[in-house]
């Protein structure tokens, strides 16, 4: 099954015409193939250290996409195989504002493939300092 961009992964992501066309997502994404879901825990901008490193949204989301993909990674997951994200910000007006920039991020650590995804407001999360949360799951095949 082609994915929409002529890879024959297994995974095809589907945006249908009639709907507004996605940005930085995918309305929806289908796995086909035989594999195992791998659920992933929420990454904040956590250093090694267990403290939140990065003056903004742009450096904390680059911190908690790398995070998000090096715990993918130690389940055998690559950025191709995540099928759903959810990104908690506590501020979703700093995070559209700087939509440009997070593209930017996504596609040098992710690449082109989009999950499907949602942006979730929350007041606060976990470690008071953050100020972006991503969760997800992908299918290792």
């Amino acid at each position: 099954m082609s994915d929409g961009n002529g890879n024959s992964s297994g995974v095809e992501r589907i945006n249908p015409p009639h709907l507004a066309p996605p940005t930085g997502f995918s309305h929806a994404v289908r796995t086909t193939a035989p594999g195992t879901l791998v659920f992933l825990a929420g990454q904040t901008a956590l250093d090694s250290t267990g403290r939140i490193v990065g003056d903004g949204i742009v450096e904390q989301f680059e911190r908690a996409l790398g995070n998000l993909l090096e715990v993918a990674a130690s389940a055998g997951a690559g950025p191709s195989d995540l099928t759903k994200l959810t990104v908690f910000a506590v501020d979703v007006a700093d995070y559209r504002h700087h939509a440009k920039e997070l593209g930017r991020v996504w596609k040098r650590l992710v690449g082109s493939d989009f999950p499907a995804m949602a942006v979730i407001g929350a007041s606060r999360l976990w470690d008071e300092e953050a100020l972006v949360e991503i969760d997800g799951i992908a299918v290792v095949r």
